[in-house]
């Protein structure tokens, strides 16, 4: 067979397709309107990095070795873990990490493909300017995941269903200010408390500098979600404002159902539905799916999208106590926060 023809083959066969429409707009007036955006956009750009030279890959990283501390494993007293030999319980630690960081990766997909219709969609300049630097951001973060998956724990996982089915809703809905929601505020958001989690407890010297540069940049998209949309919501008509708060409770209940370790059961030839139960009552991981959103929930107050339904979900979720949360302090706590 023809070698143009094999690799062609190939790449159609990892591409998977969805429609997308929305209203592309040009902005004739390129004095800033955001209070805010040029200032971020000029820190984007004090802020860019190679990941190619600045982060050392010559580091040896051992993918079964006790990269997350044993006390984090929520199957650490599940009798088939259990009885697993040492070997076969690295294996479960590394298909773990690895599990998580490809989620990482995907996600990090869907905010590049994202932030590239933010560019095209957005209203104002200064919002094009930096949808444009996070392109770039995102693009980084793609590479930097997919390279230290397959070089350093060569393994990788697909996309969860919650996690394809969030960005499948903000690539395709039409609503600019659906696409800040939906990546800017949640799965931006949700990433940030998640890489603050790995890099506080991971023991290894290289994913813990990846995931500091990395949410450097995160943490300014968030920004850029929330001084966009800031105000924007105050004289919403009702009808329009539920659609809001249905996708503000449907997103947050897929984000947090989708950390059930169906994918890990599958691994080791656990049972799906004990290991789904297990996940769900262990403490550990109770406290993980609520600290997840612990960006989350104040800047849905911050915009204005508290509203008693949305309040009465995030009760019911047993989040409703980040409302009041300062994600700037959470920065400054994990050394991030810059000029």
């Amino acid at each position: 067979m023809d070698r143009t023809k094999q690799a062609s083959d190939l790449i159609d066969a990892d591409l998977d397709r969805i429609l997308t429409s929305f209203h592309s707009q040009y902005v004739w007036h390129y004095g800033p309107v955001k209070e805010g955006l040029r200032d971020l956009y000029e820190k984007s750009k004090r802020e860019q990095w190679n990941a190619t030279t600045q982060l050392d890959w010559g580091i040896d990283v051992d993918p079964e070795s006790e990269i997350i501390p044993a006390a984090m494993n929520p199957l650490q007293d599940y009798g088939p873990f259990k009885r697993c030999s040492a070997k076969e319980q690295a294996h479960v630690r590394h298909a773990m990490l690895a599990w998580q960081l490809s989620q990482f990766l995907h996600g990090e997909q869907g905010a590049m493909m994202t932030a590239s219709q933010l560019v095209s969609c957005v209203p104002w300049i200064d919002a094009k300017y930096y949808a444009s630097s996070q392109v770039m951001d995102e693009a980084r973060h793609v590479e930097v995941f997919d390279r230290y998956l397959r070089e350093k724990l060569e393994w990788e996982f697909p996309i969860n269903e919650n996690l394809r089915k969030l960005l499948d809703v903000i690539l395709t809905d039409s609503r600019w200010d659906f696409k800040y929601l939906g990546m800017q505020i949640l799965v931006e958001g949700l990433a940030m408390a998640a890489f603050g989690n790995l890099y506080q407890m991971a023991d290894d010297p290289l994913i813990k500098e990846l995931i500091y540069y990395v949410m450097r940049d995160e943490s300014r998209h968030v920004a850029f979600g929330v001084l966009s949309l800031e105000g924007f919501y105050a004289d919403m008509p009702e009808n329009e404002l539920r659609d809001r708060e249905d996708f503000i409770i449907e997103a947050s209940l897929l984000m947090r159902d989708r950390l059930i370790g169906d994918d890990i059961a599958d691994v080791m030839g656990f049972d799906r539905g004990e290991v789904r139960q297990l996940i769900l009552d262990s403490p550990v991981m109770q406290a993980f799916r609520q600290q997840l959103f612990a960006r989350v929930v104040p800047n849905v107050n911050r915009l204005g999208l508290m509203t008693p339904r949305v309040r009465d979900a995030f009760a019911e979720m047993k989040i409703l106590q980040f409302a009041d949360s300062d994600p700037e302090e959470q920065d400054r706590a994990l050394g991030i926060a810059s000029d």
